[in-house]
């Protein structure tokens, strides 16, 4: 056997060996424990005076990871196949726990997004995210001989989308109905719609918006405060100046961790939306840059491992990868831009560091997926080099 075909064999089997991707993995980590830290940075105050314990945040989060780490795990061992099938029953499932929401739900600063089961605070849209990419990815897997025809390929998923819309928007919920149509958007245009097809579907969406904001004030009021938040800087402006003046605090290397003063109950939701705010007083541009890292190297193992997947001919594991990555980086840019100013407030929370139990266990299982499509990838089979001997008698 050449060198070539040796060379070949070992990285073979190194590969087969290797059952987890180690990048990955690490950037999961890195999330959940530089996430971990800044909850208790930014609650440590807030936890003494409401709570008479300083830690009781840090603790609960804590539960929050492990429960979400278990799920990831489990999730990632299920076979792919088992979430193709159940995607459209699991979808089905999410639309009535949004529609339950109208009449079940609790009521928190003008929005009815949560249950309440048993003391313990459930947001279904966490959940609706992770179905309709289940969906998506099966949907276009299915319908790969029809992705192509406006009718057929564009206006069912279209026509789910406005459900889903539509639920969102009573809640009301802005901010998932854009990650969510993004999301899907960008998997139909990865999953081979056409270029006309993209630009109308665009044009659609650029003409809906508009209406949707002018109907409601507060939308109105939240794109007016963004374009000047110091013009009411104690009023509609407050928690958009406030996060500025921390960010600006932060400069280079941020004032220290746990030094930051607006988590003193200057900056309203310290601990979820805006906790990129606080990090970055603390850890100034260096550690928003090592934020903004992790989420495109986590972009860019999910098409890598989706890559992978289509190459070997899986064409649902590839479009599920997809949409994982998308949908967790784009809801992370959409908190960083949020945070920074630079797009008008949402109510998001930056997947695996922003305080939330409902937001942390659907990253996790999101993480799971994309770890159980990179498992899968690495169960193929690749046959052994081989090279053709000669016979002894054969002219060289």
């Amino acid at each position: 056997m050449s060198s070539l075909a040796m060379q070949a064999t070992r990285i073979n089997r190194g590969a087969q060996e290797m059952k987890i991707d180690a990048v990955l993995l690490g950037v999961f980590a890195a999330l959940l424990t530089l996430g971990l830290i800044m909850v208790f940075s930014s609650t440590i105050a807030m936890g003494t005076k409401d709570l008479n314990l300083n830690t009781y945040h840090f603790w609960r989060q804590s539960v929050h990871i492990a429960v979400g780490l278990i799920c990831a795990f489990v999730v990632s061992r299920v076979p792919l196949w088992v979430w193709q099938r159940s995607s459209g029953v699991i979808l089905c499932v999410a639309i009535l726990m949004l529609a339950a929401l109208l009449a079940l739900g609790v009521e928190v600063n003008n929005s009815t997004r949560w249950f309440t089961i048993a003391g313990v605070r459930l947001q279904p849209v966490e959940f609706v995210k992770l179905a309709i990419v289940l969906y998506a990815a099966s949907y276009l897997t299915r319908r790969q001989a029809e992705i192509t025809k406006f009718s057929k390929g564009i206006v069912n998923m279209g026509l789910v989308l406005a459900l889903i819309a539509a639920l969102l928007l009573l809640q009301p919920d802005f901010g998932s109905f854009v990650v969510i149509t993004a999301t899907v958007g960008l998997m139909m245009f990865l999953g081979g719609i056409r270029i006309l097809h993209t630009f109308l579907c665009l044009a659609v969406v650029a003409a809906i918006i508009p209406f949707i904001i002018a109907a409601s004030p507060e939308r109105m009021n939240r794109l007016s405060t963004f374009l000047n938040p110091w013009a009411d800087p104690f009023g509609e402006g407050f928690q958009l100046t406030q996060a500025l003046i921390a960010v600006g605090r932060g400069e280079i290397f941020g004032v220290g961790l746990g030094a930051s003063i607006q988590k003193l109950y200057y900056l309203p939701h310290a601990h979820n939306d805006f906790i990129l705010a606080v990090l970055a007083e603390e850890l100034g541009l260096v550690g928003t840059l090592l934020v903004i890292f992790l989420y495109a190297t986590l972009l860019h193992r999910a098409l890598q491992i989706s890559r992978t997947a289509e190459l070997l001919g899986r064409v649902y594991a590839s479009r599920l990868a997809q949409g994982i990555g998308i949908l967790l980086v784009f809801q992370a840019v959409i908190n960083i831009g949020v945070n920074l100013g630079a797009l008008p407030t949402k109510g998001l929370t930056l997947p695996f560091i922003s305080y939330g139990g409902s937001s942390m266990l659907a990253c996790c299982i999101a993480m799971g997926l994309l770890l159980g499509v990179d498992r899968h990838n690495r169960q193929r089979q690749m046959p052994e080099p081989t090279t053709k001997r000669r016979s002894p008698g054969a002219v060289k």
